[in-house]
């Protein structure tokens, strides 16, 4: 009888062990999930406010990383995809870049074979190149007008 008397003590005793530990598992694993998701939205949010920042900084997104438009592609990316020169102070050859670009996109057509990735690479890096040297060409344009002087178009009827 004795024997029987510890034999169940002794379960209940492990049953009680096992439930214990088993609830300090969920309890411990889920304070660490908890913080892991509370840290991960910390830099997510700090990354977003770096973001605005920057933007607000460079609202062109013109040098270094741009945080919209072409697929955060730096300037030099840009030039190898294309192997072009960097513009230099806001200037380019563009006709040498539109030349390498066709080429290079025509080279990658998907149904020449070729593929798609490659070619949205090479878009890219044209937008990018423009992006670039957009601003420069605008105040040029505007600076030519303001030499020449306001010329309206003006239609006759005939």
């Amino acid at each position: 009888m004795n024997d029987d008397k510890e034999k169940r003590f002794e379960r209940e005793h492990t049953a009680k062990m096992a439930h214990r530990i088993l609830t300090q598992v969920v309890v411990i694993g889920s304070r660490v999930l908890g913080r892991a998701f509370v840290e991960a939205y910390k830099q997510a949010q700090a990354s977003t406010n770096y973001a605005r920042a920057q933007a607000k900084l460079n609202p062109n997104g013109v040098s270094g990383r741009s945080v919209t438009g072409s697929g955060n592609m730096t300037l030099d990316e840009a030039c190898q995809i294309l192997n072009v020169k960097p513009p230099q102070g806001g200037q380019a050859n563009m006709e040498d870049v539109m030349t390498r670009f066709k080429k290079l996109f025509d080279a990658n057509d998907p149904q020449k074979g070729g593929s798609f990735y490659l070619q949205s690479k090479v878009l890219r890096a044209r937008e990018r190149i423009e992006a670039e040297v957009r601003p420069a060409m605008e105040k040029a344009a505007q600076e030519a007008e303001l030499k020449e002087g306001w010329k309206p178009k003006v239609y006759k009827d005939r």
